[in-house]
């Protein structure tokens, strides 16, 4: 569960290395998200310290898809799977991948909604 004020790394080649949570989207008084749901963030640390190749800068606000959570997730032929950290993927604000390739597998689940391109730039996929 992600909720205001949590710090996330970031899974893409974007530039960034970690962001904080501003604000869950997707409902009056939502106060979590879950994997697949998009939130805003605001960039904490960058990556490369010469911040030259980066394509974002520090404490700019961006749209993010949470792509990683530490919960686990529950598949309907019981399968249960998790990650080690919370991770997102950051967004332009008309919701396409800002990155051009996205750093470790990402789950299945991601394929079926509109962020199949996410998972079409990943390095795999988990059941």
């Amino acid at each position: 569960m992600i909720q205001q004020q949590t710090l996330l790394n970031v899974a893409d080649n974007s530039g960034a290395k970690t962001v904080r949570c501003i604000k869950v989207l997707g409902g009056f008084k939502r106060k979590h998200a879950f994997l697949g749901n998009v939130i805003v963030v605001a960039v904490s640390k960058l990556r490369n310290k010469t911040k030259k190749n980066s394509k974002v800068k520090k404490g700019e606000v961006l749209k993010a898809l949470i792509v990683k959570t530490k919960r686990k997730h529950c598949n309907k032929d019981g399968s249960v799977f998790w990650f080690d950290n919370s991770s997102v993927s950051l967004l332009t604000k008309q919701e396409k991948p800002l990155a051009s390739r996205v750093i470790g597998p990402l789950p299945a689940k991601l394929k079926k909604g509109r962020f199949a391109k996410i998972v079409s730039i990943s390095s795999g996929t988990i059941i």
